[in-house]
């Protein structure tokens, strides 16, 4: 007997690349008589080569794997702007689901820790916006770094959350570290699922796996027509440098000589020209570049391609990046990892269906 065929239709803000659009529409949940999945109805950002990344992959992965025949509505643009209207219907139609990996800069550890304080801390509003709604979706999935729980003395997170139920939502925190969910990359993010209060049912986070993937085993037989592949070319004195570094080590190996040693002060950030090691899951992948910040190989003397960073981010293949080397890095940096969100939908498809 055929399943019939549900979908939960879903709306992004701060949709990046796709990363977590990609790992919404690979989920699924099928019981008795139902296959249900997901498929998105619009998404917006801000960044033209990331809209435009992520319309010609996530349009063409659902085009082909949920037979439908429309492109995904992604709207490029300033959310703070006039242009975008979070209350229009016209342009942000109503939607069983809601994502928004909110921007991190203001709540990150890399940088000034600013909280609300800064220019990307409230920008958590805009999701409250569509929460707030008369047509409200069923479930949401707010993303953001761990950073989040401390940021502001802990009153940051706190406040997140009371708003999110003030719309009328149970909600679910927690931290994930998603290398124990078989991604290759020690990546920790808070991430908040929201159930609205009528629905009378509950999340439950997904069990962990024993499996464990390694940089190696994420970076093996890549194949050379894959795109994002171009090599970054390194000094001689990087190349000379990363000789003294072994794998797992950084810039601060005391058996690096003086002459090559960084003359910095006041900061010894530990992924400074930080090689990986390859018997590990990577240090986590950032949106950062220069200073040596872009990751190294283990074992050539060199930083990693975009599409080994994409790789660690468990980005397939065929998933293409738009624009130059460096707007591709950051890209792939601040994406959410497609397979991490792909375990977090199915339990919210088993949730709503079982």
């Amino acid at each position: 007997m055929n399943k019939n065929l549900v979908y939960e239709t879903v709306g992004e803000l701060f949709c990046g690349p796709g990363g977590g659009a990609l790992g919404a529409s690979m989920s699924s949940y099928t019981n008795e008589n139902k296959e249900v999945r997901i498929r998105h109805l619009w998404a917006t950002d801000y960044d033209k080569d990331s809209c435009k990344t992520y319309l010609e992959n996530i349009s063409k992965y659902e085009t082909e794997s949920h037979e439908r025949k429309d492109a995904v509505n992604v709207i490029q643009g300033d959310i703070n702007s006039n242009s975008i209207d979070l209350n229009l219907a016209s342009q942000f139609p109503p939607v069983d689901g809601l994502i928004f990996g909110f921007p991190c800069n203001d709540f990150s550890i890399v940088g000034e820790t600013k909280g609300f304080g800064g220019t990307f801390g409230p920008l958590y509003k805009h999701g409250i916006t569509i929460l707030n709604r008369s047509d409200k979706p069923k479930w949401f999935i707010a993303e953001n770094v761990s950073g989040l729980s401390s940021a502001n003395n802990g009153l940051a997170l706190k406040k997140i959350e009371s708003e999110m139920r003030e719309a009328g939502y149970t909600i679910n925190t927690h931290k994930y570290k998603f290398e124990e969910y078989g991604l290759p990359q020690a990546r920790h993010r808070i991430i908040i699922v929201g159930l609205r209060n009528d629905l009378g049912i509950s999340y439950e986070i997904p069990e962990t796996t024993k499996k464990r993937l390694s940089a190696r085993d994420a970076l093996k037989d890549i194949p050379e027509s894959a795109p994002n592949q171009e090599f970054t070319r390194q000094s001689a004195q990087v190349v000379e440098r990363l000789g003294y570094i072994k794998p797992g080590d950084n810039a601060w190996s005391p058996d690096i000589p003086e002459k090559l040693r960084l003359n910095v002060r006041n900061t010894k950030l530990s992924n400074i020209y930080k090689r990986l090691n390859p018997d590990k899951p990577a240090y986590t992948v950032t949106g950062s570049g220069g200073g040596g910040t872009h990751m190294y190989h283990w074992d050539e003397p060199r930083a990693l391609t975009n599409r080994e960073r994409a790789r660690l981010q468990t980005f397939p293949d065929w998933f293409k990046f738009c624009g130059t080397k460096e707007s591709v890095r950051k890209q792939i940096g601040m994406a959410i990892p497609p397979m991490g969100m792909k375990f977090i939908c199915d339990n919210i498809l088993k949730a709503l269906y079982d």
